[in-house]
């Protein structure tokens, strides 16, 4: 039975990298379909109540200067904002924001609804339609069959799901959610290989029965910033999250109950994620640790329920509700409900082209946790490429791919790509390197324009950016230009605890001081002759960071246009490894099953060695 029109793109999942994919695929010129079971949680923070963080701020940013929604939605349903990492240089600096839970998937689902192009169905998809190896449409619950160009499948922790709380499990995508079954079985008998991971969540509880006296008040920053370039307002309010700690008596209790955790038991066969333990492996792992941190966070404005970040778990509840309460400050804890792990299905996201199109079959693409991510943030990314180059194949367009000179965006899916994942993969800094090109502050910069090019930024939010740069421009030539008196700065030298200066300098050599800031040597009126507030903040910074940091700046833009050497010499589709003795079996092995498109690729690919690329350089006449 079909009963509704053909679409260009249909995407299956609401969640972050559905959302994306959608919005994506329709501003870029596309019809588009979104499939989900429930309406009612379209956007829904599955775990912690929070956008951004180390690393994965830079990509929430990434996707809004891509004109993706997350950034603007972050922005608007915010209850806390802080920059993290400041005391360190401007490559590690990362916004962060509590988000307010309700309002964040209300915000999202109103954004998409006022979304052209978009029309939404609320149902489970069981099948996808192939045809000559050709993803055309999908087959849902109802029965019904939905013809479309491109498939995007977001389906989350939700494929053959199973929750697990000590030594109960049942089947759901997450609390209160039945799973999905059949997709998994379907997609292997089509010749994909297939995994299983975990992740956790930890209980909630009634901020009305915690002692916050007993905690840690932790408050957003003095003076907010905020996520989106475009015109959204920071906080004027904010709410704080608070911090406390387990103890000996805590991990005692815990591991009393270790017998019957499903994580020790064997009965949980997923990998999870190393980077965001479960208490109770906490306690065994770090044995030698007699506490660990508790971020003690509210899920919203007008409500009285609390996420207790650090204390993720599986164990049965009576250990659970034994153990929490005996950390400072939940003494008299009430639980809204249990912390759970779960498992679900994910697919080696080595089986994809860079598009994130599949490589067994045609206008099928994957995006978010079923390539075996973890986070709102990489799901969400992977969602805009996915549902970006769906749109454009729809349109009979190239391919857009970000390099990873370009993006954290483009180190996370070439990541994936390349090297494949066995545990939830999750962005850090230390993944990409070229962190200093890749700061939050230049995102928009850096792939504005691009974006526009392809579609999806809009005309204004480019002229935005090319006033920022203009202005920045302007500022650094008039550094540059500007000359500073020794008498009248040398005063401010010495009390900064730098060496004065015996002549007239450029007053952009003393801004590249270690101890010295723009807005501190701006104060000294009577050594600067210009006055910085006729320059916005983003550029005062833009002109700050390109000051201190030029040396390194330049060094990884050589670095990059080195390695776009090897990503510009392409390797044919149909190469066959075999024929080349002098590669290692191992070589042999996970080219033939990869298929990089260039070199760069290639190397990067684990289990490739230098030497194998230079036996291809060889072959390839370089």
């Amino acid at each position: 039975m079909s009963l509704l029109k053909e679409y260009d793109v249909i995407v299956v999942g609401g969640g972050h990298a559905g959302c994306e994919a959608t919005a994506a695929a329709a501003n870029s010129g596309s019809s588009t379909l979104l499939i989900t079971m429930n309406m009612g949680t379209i956007a829904q923070m599955s775990c912690n109540p929070a956008m951004g963080g180390v690393a994965k701020g830079q990509i929430v940013r990434e996707i809004d200067a891509m004109g993706g929604y997350s950034g603007i939605v972050s922005d608007r349903t915010a209850i806390q904002f802080r920059m993290l990492n400041l005391s360190k240089g401007p490559a590690m600096w990362s916004p962060r924001v509590q988000s307010d839970r309700w309002l964040f998937a209300q915000e999202w689902r109103l954004m998409l609804e006022q979304t052209e192009k978009v029309d939404f169905w609320q149902d489970t998809v069981m099948e996808i339609l192939v045809k000559d190896g050709k993803a055309c449409g999908v087959k849902t619950a109802m029965g019904i069959e939905v013809k479309s160009k491109t498939v995007i499948l977001t389906n989350g922790t939700f494929l053959n799901g199973l929750i697990h709380i000590g030594q109960q499990n049942f089947g759901g995508g997450r609390a209160g959610e039945r799973n999905v079954k059949g997709l998994t079985e379907q997609m292997v008998e089509l010749g994909f290989d297939h995994g299983r991971m975990k992740t956790g969540t930890p209980p909630r509880v009634d901020a009305r029965s915690l002692d916050y006296s007993a905690m840690e008040e932790q408050k957003g920053d003095q003076f907010p910033s905020k996520f989106s370039f475009t015109n959204t307002l920071p906080l004027k309010e904010q709410l704080s999250c608070h911090i406390t700690y387990t103890n000996p008596r805590v991990h005692e209790i815990l591991s009393e109950g270790l017998d019957r955790s499903p994580m020790f038991s064997g009965a949980i066969e997923g990998t999870g994620p190393r980077y965001c333990p479960s208490i109770e492996e906490k306690i065994d792992r770090f044995a030698d640790k007699e506490r660990h941190q508790i971020f003690v966070e509210p899920e919203g404005w007008n409500t009285v329920e609390v996420y207790v970040n650090g204390f993720s778990t599986s164990l049965p509840l009576d250990v659970q509700m034994k153990a929490i309460r005996e950390v400072k400050g939940f003494e008299e804890a009430k639980l809204f409900r249990p912390g759970y792990a779960i498992e679900y299905d994910y697919f080696p996201p080595t089986q994809l082209k860079h598009s994130l199109e599949t490589k067994i079959i045609d206008n099928l693409y994957f995006a978010g946790q079923i390539n075996g991510t973890t986070g709102y943030e990489e799901a969400g990314a992977q969602g805009l490429m996915a549902g970006l180059n769906a749109s454009l194949k729809c349109q009979e367009k190239e391919e857009v791919i970000l390099g990873r000179d370009q993006a954290y965006i483009g180190v996370l899916i070439d990541d994936l790509i390349t090297k494949g994942t066995k545990e939830p993969y999750r962005m850090f800094t230390s993944r990409a390197e070229y962190r200093i090109l890749l700061r939050q502050d230049n995102a928009d910069i850096r792939l504005t324009e691009f974006s526009f090019n392809h579609g999806l930024a809009t005309k204004d939010r480019l002229e935005k950016v090319l006033r920022k740069q203009e202005e920045t421009k302007s500022l650094l030539d008039k550094l540059a230009e500007t000359s500073v008196e020794p008498e009248l700065i040398n005063p401010y030298l010495e009390e900064m605890g730098t060496a004065p200066i015996k002549q007239k300098v450029k007053l952009s050599s003393l801004i590249a001081r270690p101890q010295l800031s723009l807005s501190g040597v701006s104060k000294k009126k009577e050594a600067v002759s210009f006055d910085l507030e006729d320059f916005s903040k983003e550029s005062l910074e833009q002109a700050e960071i390109s000051i201190k940091y030029q040396g390194y700046i330049d060094r990884e833009k050589e670095m990059a246009e080195k390695h776009k050497r090897l990503d510009g010499l392409i390797i044919k589709d149909d190469f066959d490894y075999h024929q080349l003795k002098s590669l290692s079996s191992e070589a042999r092995e996970k080219l033939s099953k990869l298929r990089p498109r260039n070199i760069g690729q290639a190397s990067r690919i684990s289990g490739v060695s230098p030497s194998d690329i230079s036996v291809l350089l060889i072959h390839l006449g370089r």
